[in-house]
């Protein structure tokens, strides 16, 4: 199943929110048109997670990683704002500050917090960034292949003339996971799990088929972070944080297990045989670096509580 739950963003614009697996039988009751639950506390239950996707992404991407989290957590995926379901805003509207605040603004109206927060790349910067500013509503943190470090300027105009490469529109879905999957000057061996993931942006029109953003939005976008280092903000997160990377992903060993000395709380696992897009290259590896993270946050909260 998938059970869509409207959220107000930003500057009001809309939001979708995703549940991908059955209700979680916590004793509370969820309003089937808010999301928000009432009833018992459910302080001893395991904690919500929201899920952020990637620059590019969308909230179904998650959609394996919900239903296995689903079994003991309430797990939402969100589509952040230019990508899959959610308002495309005009340009201007795709700051770092209110791809934070529709994070803050789906915890708080769907009653998540203190939520788990797991990001994937832009997804994890936005989930670091919240987790510093407002540390009542996150209690533990999973960063997925994303630098802290600056990009630069040449990183921007590479990734610009990328998106001028593409062959759209695209004749048919087999062609999307060929090109993404294996002709992409950027794909270093074949790769049918990136073919995936690109076919599941990519929406039919009368010409062919297209990506769902607009890519000069996306563009916009990463201009508000490819420039600037975050290691500053990633010290002021406060939770236990989990660092995992792809062992041929973006972010580097190096980088990683620096992060995690920077992090007051941090961890760090890496995948095997992953590239940037852990948690699609290699779905059951990705859990059994998750799982045991998640598991240790419950038995943390028994341990304060005695």
């Amino acid at each position: 199943m998938a059970r869509r739950i409207d959220v107000t963003g930003a500057g009001g614009v809309r939001l979708a929110a995703w549940e991908f697996g059955d209700p979680l039988k916590t004793g509370r009751e969820t309003d089937r048109e808010t999301g928000r639950e009432s009833g018992r506390d459910g302080a001893d239950a395991p904690p919500s997670v929201l899920l952020l996707h990637g620059l590019m992404g969308r909230a179904s991407h998650w959609a394996a990683t919900a239903r296995w989290l689903s079994a003991r957590h309430r797990a939402v995926a969100l589509d952040q704002r230019g990508h899959g379901r959610s308002d495309q805003p005009p340009p201007g509207a795709y700051t770092r500050e209110a791809y934070v605040a529709d994070a803050e603004a789906a915890l708080t109206q769907l009653g998540l917090g203190p939520t788990v927060l797991v990001g994937h790349a832009m997804g994890a910067l936005t989930a670091w960034q919240l987790a510093a500013r407002r540390p009542d509503l996150v209690r533990g943190l999973v960063v997925c292949d994303m630098r802290a470090s600056p990009l630069g300027a040449a990183s921007q105009r590479e990734w610009a003339d990328w998106f001028r490469a593409w062959p759209v529109p695209f004749a048919t879905l087999a062609d999307v996971r060929r090109w993404f999957g294996e002709d992409d000057p950027w794909v270093e061996r074949p790769s049918p799990a990136r073919g995936e993931f690109y076919a599941e942006v990519m929406a039919e029109s009368p010409d062919g088929w297209r990506p769902v953003f607009d890519p000069e939005r996306m563009l916009d976008s990463r201009e508000t972070w490819v420039q600037d280092a975050h290691w500053e903000e990633l010290a002021q997160v406060r939770c236990p944080t989990l660092v995992v990377r792809g062992l041929d992903g973006e972010l580097g060993r190096a980088e990683a297990q620096e992060m995690v000395r920077v992090l007051p709380r941090g961890r760090y696992a890496e995948v095997a045989d992953a590239g940037h897009l852990v948690h699609y290259d290699q779905p059951e590896a990705w859990r059994a670096a998750v799982e045991p993270f998640l598991d240790s946050l419950g038995a943390e909260a028994l341990d304060a509580e005695r």
